[in-house]
């Protein structure tokens, strides 16, 4: 096997971006949350807030990790925002994770961008990773709401 490249992706990645986003979803048994469909990854990979980075072998996506560039009100610059880093079955444990971490790292040292993100609180693996990457970890409850009319 040959050894993992990470690039960005593009537009012409939409149909492999969602592919390994609806992967995600089945690992964490959230696949009818997903409802992005291959017109909207086309048109969000041209954002340029949108960074997504493929993570590839032999040709062939083994995983991704994307972000999207936001403004950070309370400390009044903008952050990377972490939405997902995902490696298939068959490619974990083989430093791809760390690969697209470090190429991450790069692109956010080079602004001096903090980056953040949340994961499941039973998902220890992630968080064991993440401390060896030197993140800080942190508890806190997160909401949604998806307002259907006025109060």
């Amino acid at each position: 096997m040959s050894p993992a490249t990470v690039r960005r992706a593009g537009p012409d990645d939409a149909a492999a971006v969602l592919t390994l986003v609806r992967e995600i979803a089945a690992h964490e048994g959230d696949v009818s949350d997903v409802r992005s469909d291959l017109a909207t990854w086309t048109a969000m990979l041209a954002r340029p807030e949108v960074l997504v980075l493929l993570a590839e072998r032999d040709g062939e996506p083994v995983g991704y990790v994307s972000v999207v560039r936001r403004l950070h009100l309370w400390l009044g610059r903008d952050i990377l925002g972490l939405d997902d880093l995902f490696v298939r079955d068959g490619h974990r444990d083989a430093g791809v994770g760390r690969l697209l971490m470090a190429e991450l790292a790069r692109i956010a040292a080079a602004e001096e961008l903090l980056v953040r993100w949340e994961m499941r609180e039973d998902n220890t693996a992630a968080q064991r990773f993440y401390r060896r990457l030197g993140a800080t970890l942190r508890t806190k409850v997160i909401a949604a709401w998806q307002p259907r009319t006025s109060m």
